[in-house]
């Protein structure tokens, strides 16, 4: 009997020493019983919500080549905690005639895979509930559920039993400078890219230390995203404007808004960087130029032009800085790392009656 093990954990709290002590008392289990070893799969710190796993995926593909004859893990929660995963998986398993075995359930059949699939899933929805439950008390405290604002900082705190407390920032002094001139330009009439383009050519990193782009500072209104929609930055900490679905064709998560009802708003003073004042006159205007074309569709024109595909969309590259050509105005394109974050010294623009020829020419 040729057997394959597969081990998984899913939080980065937990240590490669779970993945080595799932294969030995998997292995000790194959010793036992005199089966051969064919293959170790296993996937660390990454949820078994998902099937996007790449030891998961290098199974399935053992399992259409016929590799082994028998799957063995620790337990059937460790190769999926989705339903609709773990009752494929079966079906697949016993299409190439191999069983499935784990050390906690024994050989599985149809009625762990009801079972244990739905107490999973429950597992998986009782788990997200407490997470949010968790985020939304530490908010109404006035801390950060999660991330780094641009222009903030960690704050370390330790409670009286010397854990830390989590979310606490404290307003970066340089940053705070920047973030204070970008509101200013932007309200006394400079554009977005041009902002954008200033702050790479003086060298200023943007979020997450990466070169600035246009989007980065107007973002999305809607969705509270980018330098001007940050309400943090004038004193508000704002939570729980959208909630992630899985899509459950590609496996990844999709942003949904929630209705402003279920917002979560705190007054966090100490984190101010913006006055009113300013932080008014810089919404006045987005709201006028109307810069995202997803609040308003008849100001999406280019935007809808440009997502027209052709023969070459995408293929087009940057001789210098290696990004895509992207449209730049009506039938011209030209490079997105110039265009964006004025980085890039290639001043080239492509007509698009100039590719014609190229794509007419193309088998």
């Amino acid at each position: 009997m040729r057997a394959a093990i597969y081990a998984r954990y899913s939080s980065d709290n937990q240590s490669e020493a779970s993945i080595e002590d799932q294969v030995r008392i998997c292995r000790d289990h194959l010793d036992r019983e005199g089966w051969d070893l064919a293959q170790v799969y296993s996937d660390a710190a990454i949820s078994g919500a998902t099937a996007l796993r790449p030891g998961y995926q290098a199974l399935l593909e053992g399992v259409r080549e016929n590799a082994f004859n028998l799957v063995l893990a620790e337990s059937l929660d460790r190769l999926s905690r989705d339903q609709e995963d773990i009752a494929g998986l079966f079906k697949r398993l016993n299409f190439a005639g191999i069983k499935l075995v784990t050390l906690a359930e024994g050989q599985i059949n149809e009625l762990h895979v009801g079972l244990k699939g739905t107490m999973n899933a429950l597992f998986l929805k009782d788990l997200a509930q407490k997470t949010h439950r968790g985020l939304e008390g530490r908010v109404r405290k006035g801390r950060s559920a999660g991330g780094l604002a641009y222009g903030y900082d960690i704050r370390r705190e330790f409670d009286a039993n010397g854990e830390p407390v989590r979310g606490m920032r404290q307003v970066n002094s340089h940053k705070a400078e920047i973030v204070r001139s970008i509101f200013a330009e932007y309200a006394s009439g400079k554009s977005s890219r041009s902002i954008a383009k200033e702050l790479n050519v003086n060298g200023d990193e943007g979020p997450g230390g990466r070169l600035w782009n246009d989007y980065a500072i107007h973002g999305n209104r809607r969705r509270g995203t980018g330098i001007l929609n940050n309400e943090l930055y004038v004193g508000r900490l704002v939570w729980n404007r959208q909630r992630f679905i899985k899509d459950p064709t590609s496996g990844k998560r999709k942003a949904r808004l929630n209705p402003k009802s279920e917002w979560i708003v705190t007054d966090v003073p100490e984190l101010r960087i913006i006055d009113d004042e300013l932080w008014n006159r810089a919404q006045s205007r987005q709201r006028a130029l109307r810069i995202d074309a997803r609040d308003d569709a008849k100001g999406a024109t280019l935007n809808r032009r440009h997502r027209n595909q052709y023969l070459l969309s995408g293929l087009i590259k940057c001789g210098l800085c290696g990004a895509n050509y992207i449209m730049i105005a009506r039938d011209r394109y030209g490079c997105s790392t110039r265009r964006t974050k004025g980085t890039c010294s290639n001043v080239h623009v492509l007509e698009r009656g100039s590719l014609v020829a190229l794509e007419n020419r193309s088998p």
